[in-house]
């Protein structure tokens, strides 16, 4: 696979280079990479952990009874469609 910098990207690639921080082009690429594969990683981690509070407070008021049934909820959306869509049945 062949890569285009841009020629600011391709500056700060040199200037890291040049400053030690790596030894090749390649070297700081990978880094920035690995960068950005954890960076996907903590987010769908974060999304992850949102959806587990979701499903806790979602349990919470299931044991608390505070619960519609599915026909009902199903009913209202049906209906909210028609008044808002003009759906026919």
């Amino acid at each position: 696979m062949q890569v285009t910098l841009t020629s600011e990207q391709e500056r700060f690639v040199r200037s890291q280079i040049q400053s030690g921080h790596y030894r090749t082009p390649e070297d700081a690429i990978a880094e920035g990479l690995k960068l950005l594969e954890m960076r996907d990683r903590q987010q769908k981690e974060m999304q992850l952990e949102e959806l587990r509070k979701e499903i806790l407070v979602g349990t919470e008021e299931m044991r608390q009874g505070k619960v519609t049934d599915g026909e009902i909820v199903f009913e209202r959306l049906q209906e909210r469609l028609r008044n808002e869509f003009g759906l026919e049945e």
